[in-house]
Order: structure tokens, then C-alpha cells, then sequence
């Protein structure tokens, strides 16, 4: 159900051409915000927007050069854009480590550095890092990802004590799996590391830790992303809602 509780506010949303950011973009546009749909997917960025009446922001969040010099104007910031690699840490590629920090954890830096002032400026805004259950538990053969989730949390929390004072909240979202490409993506992985069947995968190992026996849905998290950017909850902030079946309960 539509609503206009959005209406006037600007909002750019990170690897929003699938998954979680792009249900995140459509239930922002769905509450009225002008959605920027930023993605190095130009062909789905373009997609997504025309579909929802937004823009498209092609751009490779991973050119750290380009990214801190961007002129950004938005109320709303919902870092989402993330990659995965399974691997043991002995074999872990150096490259692909740094690759993984960069773009989920000093870009959303950036990012976050690139709207504060005019949020401040306007005395309004909202910071939504999209981080896991990986941010608040570790898991195998995952070394760069929990490393760069766990940071995320750490920025989360100091952009919510900076930007409190001027109407600014920031805070995570911690999902256990979520039915999406990259989810998709890791079950060959995790096949292989765990030297098990790929249809042993999801049950097995993605499921393991949760009491409830389902992948999140994108649009579930999309509506708790909808949620914080309302402003029934301007005194939310600092603060990590997990969403992952009782994973972080144990």
C-alpha cells in the first residue's frame, strides 16, 4: 500500500538494479522519494528507474578516486551495494580482500561523507547501511566480508552520535540470508568449502543457525529500510535490527 510519506525527499539507493536494493528503491518511490538508482549495472539501473519514475546513476562504487571527489545531494542514503567471496583465509586473495573493504565499507564512507552537509544544511536525514547477521556474528571462510560488515556497524554508530544533533539518524539492517543473485551466487562456494552437495547448501549451511527454516525476503527488508527513513522513527538511531530467524538470538 502506497503512501506519500516520502513526498519531496531524495533518495539514492546502492546496487539497487536487484535484490535487496532494488526492492529498497521501489519501496522508497512507493512512499513518494525520488529514488537515484546507483548501480555499475547501467542497462538494470536504467530499468529499475524508469520503472519506478526515479533517475539512474551508473558508477562503480569501487573507484574510490571518483567516489570522494562526487557532488551527492540526497535526504535519504541506503548503503546496500555488496559482493561475496568464500574462501579459506590462507587462500584468500589479497586483492579480492581489499576490493570487498573498499566497496562495502570505504565507499559507504564516502558516500556518507558526500550527503552529510546538505543533510546538515537541511536539518533532516536518513542513513540506512544495509549490513548482515555478518556484522554481528562471524561465519567461516568468510574473512572479508564479516570484516567489512563488522566496520560497517562501527561507522553506522558514529554517523548516528555525529549526525544526531542535526535531525541526522543512521542505523543497520541485519539480515540472515536473503533470497537474492548474491545469495544465489554463494552456494557453489559454499559447496565446495564445506565439501558438501549444492542442494545440501541452504539447509545445511545457510540455515544452520535459524530457528525459522526460510531465506529473508527482499521486500521484508525493505519495509524495515522504508520504516527508518520515516519520521516516526526520528529517534531511532545507532541502532542494528536484526532480521535473520533467531540466527543472533543463539
Amino acid at each position: 500500500m502506497s503512501s506519500s510519506i516520502l513526498t519531496g525527499r531524495r533518495a539514492v539507493v546502492t546496487g539497487a538494479a536487484s535484490g535487496i536494493g532494488e526492492a529498497c528503491a521501489r519501496a522508497l518511490a512507493d512512499r513518494g522519494a525520488t529514488v537515484v538508482v546507483a548501480d555499475r549495472d547501467e542497462e538494470g539501473a536504467r530499468r529499475i528507474a524508469a520503472e519506478i519514475g526515479g533517475e539512474a546513476w551508473t558508477i562503480d562504487l569501487a573507484d574510490l578516486d571518483a567516489l570522494a571527489e562526487v557532488d551527492l545531494t540526497a535526504d535519504i542514503l541506503v548503503n546496500n551495494a555488496g559482493i561475496q567471496t568464500v574462501s579459506p583465509i590462507v587462500d584468500f586473495d589479497p586483492a579480492r580482500f581489499r576490493l570487498i573493504i573498499d566497496l562495502m565499507l570505504v565507499s559507504p564512507f564516502l558516500l556518507t561523507r558526500a550527503v552529510m552537509p546538505g543533510m546538515i544544511e537541511r536539518g533532516w536525514g536518513r542513513v540506512v547501511n544495509i549490513s548482515s547477521v555478518h556484522g554481528l556474528r562471524a561465519s567461516a571462510f568468510k574473512s572479508a566480508y564479516v570484516s567489512a560488515k563488522h566496520g560497517l556497524e562501527g561507522l553506522s554508530k558514529v554517523t548516528a552520535l555525529e549526525g544526531g544533533p542535526h535531525g541526522i539518524t543512521s542505523n543497520c539492517i541485519n539480515p540472515g540470508y536473503v533470497r537474492t543473485p548474491l545469495v544465489e551466487k554463494q552456494i557453489a562456494d559454499q559447496a565446495r568449502v564445506h565439501g558438501i552437495a549444492e542442494d545440501e547448501v541452504v539447509e545445511r549451511v545457510m540455515l544452520t543457525e535459524s530457528a525459522i527454516k526460510r531465506l529473508v525476503e527482499p521486500t521484508e527488508v525493505a519495509s524495515l529500510a522504508a520504516w527508518l527513513c520515516s519520521d516516526e522513527a526520528g529517534m531511532v538511531t545507532g541502532a542494528s535490527y536484526t532480521m535473520d530467524g533467531g540466527w543472533s538470538a543463539r
